[in-house]
Order: C-alpha cells, then sequence, then structure tokens
C-alpha cells in the first residue's frame, strides 16, 4: 500500500490520516512542534501511523499531504518533496495569514505553493470540505450514497494520483481543470463548505452527501472577486 506523508495534523490533517489508514495505507505524521506531541494521535490510528519531522514525513511519503496554515507555505520542505505528488489543503484567510499580496491579485494558494515547490506535482484537494463531514461522509465505490471531492492540478498523471487515494479513502473525485481554477472552491465560493451540509442546516450542521451534478453546479456559480 501506499505511504502517505503528512506535514501538519491538525483537523483536516488527523482526519485524512484516519482515511488512509482505514484504507490501509501507511501515515507518517509531522507537526511544528516535534513528534513527540503526536503520540496520543498515533496511538489513536494504530500500528500503520508513525510521528517524524516534516522533512522525514516528505522523505517518507509516497504522495505527501501539506495542511499547515498557510502563512508558513515557507516551511514546508522543498529538497524531499522533488518529483513527488502533493496534495495541497490550504486556504487563505487573510486574517489569519496576513495579506499575501499575490493571492490578493488574483493568484491561488495551490499555485503559490507550486511555485515553493517547483519539482513537485501539486494537486489542490480536501480544503473545502468541513473535517467533521470529510470523517462521516466516505462510502465504497459504487454506493448510491457516496460523496464526491474537488480537485485541480497542473498535472494529470498527479491527479489520477490523488484520485485513486480519494478512492480507496471512500470519495470520488471531480477534476475542476489545472491549480488556477482552484479559486471556484476556494473560501467564500458556493462549493465551499456547503456541498456538504445537510439542506436546512446551519454551518457546520450534519454531513450530507455531496453528488458530482451538485458540485458540478457549485462550482459553476463561483464568482471571482
Amino acid at each position: 500500500m501506499t505511504t502517505i506523508g503528512l506535514i501538519g495534523s491538525g483537523h483536516i490533517g488527523s482526519t485524512v490520516a484516519r482515511l488512509a489508514v482505514d484504507a490501509g495505507h501507511d501515515v507518517v505524521l509531522s507537526n511544528s512542534r516535534g513528534p513527540e506531541t503526536l503520540a496520543d494521535l498515533v496511538d489513536r490510528l494504530g500500528p500503520r501511523a508513525r510521528a517524524a519531522t516534516a522533512a522525514e514525513a516528505a522523505a517518507a511519503g509516497d504522495i505527501v499531504v501539506v495542511t499547515i496554515p498557510l502563512k508558513a507555505y515557507r516551511d514546508v520542505p522543498v529538497e524531499p518533496l522533488r518529483g513527488k505528488t502533493v496534495i495541497d489543503t490550504n486556504n487563505y484567510y487573510p486574517q489569519r495569514d496576513g495579506h499575501i499580496a499575490e493571492l490578493d491579485e488574483g493568484s491561488t494558494s495551490s499555485e503559490l505553493l507550486q511555485r515553493h515547490l517547483p519539482e513537485s506535482r501539486v494537486v489542490k484537494a480536501f480544503n473545502n470540505i468541513y473535517f467533521g463531514h470529510l470523517a462521516a461522509l466516505p462510502r465504497p465505490a459504487g454506493d448510491s450514497e457516496r460523496s464526491v471531492l474537488a480537485i485541480a492540478g497542473d498535472d494529470a498523471a498527479a491527479k489520477q494520483t490523488v484520485a485513486e487515494f480519494l478512492d480507496s479513502a471512500g470519495y470520488d473525485a471531480h477534476d475542476v481543470g489545472p491549480l488556477a481554477e482552484g479559486w471556484r472552491f476556494q473560501p467564500g465560493t458556493p462549493a465551499y463548505g456547503q456541498p456538504y451540509v445537510a439542506p436546512g442546516s446551519e454551518f457546520p450542521g450534519p454531513a450530507h452527501q455531496a453528488t458530482a451534478d451538485q458540485l458540478k453546479e457549485k462550482l459553476e456559480a463561483a464568482v471571482r472577486s
């Protein structure tokens, strides 16, 4: 099975790790505070999980998930990620990250990470779903209640790799196009969060299936500010 490296182990990172372990993958977790602070999470995840430094997680992963506050993107190690598929879950929140001129001028957060990792293959995923919904909605392939997650990337092979990982974790993938189209499911758009919320509920509310047609409708409704 594939080894999934995680740079960041917060709500989304730990949920992706749980989905990966449940699918039979090994996971290598890291955070900014050191491997020893992840002991409880590793214990909960079981024998397929271990903790490491960010550089070690990057080196160990066949696929590496970057799931840290965007303002820290320059801390992502470059060398061990050369040639690898990197999943970017990040979102730009100026109130948290400070204003980043490139993003204020129209670039996307995943394009920013791709420029930081010029020899990696970045795919945007997992950024538009609440972690509780991500944990609640996986279903087997072919299940009528399976949900779909948006992905974007410039490398077709990397997107296929990510789609296969999502499939193993209980989700279908909807290819939105290149990284530049990632704005369609960033904060403030109809595809951000809401497709997975039960109708009539306030966010976060109960988890609700999002079909490909429903997600596509939300993506097409996005208006660039």
